[in-house]
């Protein structure tokens, strides 16, 4: 699971890094008379959005992904852990 989560973060850490130069980028576009101030803003306001909602999907595939690998390791859980500790004492001590 922290393997997941670090992958998260650096995408976010690229996402953040992409987002400074499209701004910066845009900025140049505008001081050659490429795009009006509105329209350089209206198009990163897009972009951030798309972004957002792709950041969304993502996090929903990865979630999607984690439940799915949590079926098929077949695993305990702490309930089911606790009661077989339980179980163990109880033999133990009929056998000391």
């Amino acid at each position: 699971m922290r393997m997941f989560e670090t992958m998260f973060h650096l995408g976010l850490g690229a996402l953040s890094l992409t987002k400074d130069k499209m701004e910066e980028h845009f900025d140049e576009m505008v001081e050659r008379g490429e795009l009006s101030r509105e329209e350089a803003r209206k198009t990163m306001d897009d972009m951030v959005k798309r972004g957002q909602e792709e950041k969304e999907e993502f996090r929903s595939m990865i979630r999607d992904e984690v439940q799915d690998w949590r079926k098929d390791v077949s695993s305990v859980t702490k309930e089911q852990l606790e009661k077989l500790e339980a179980r163990i004492a109880e033999l133990e001590k009929k056998f000391e």
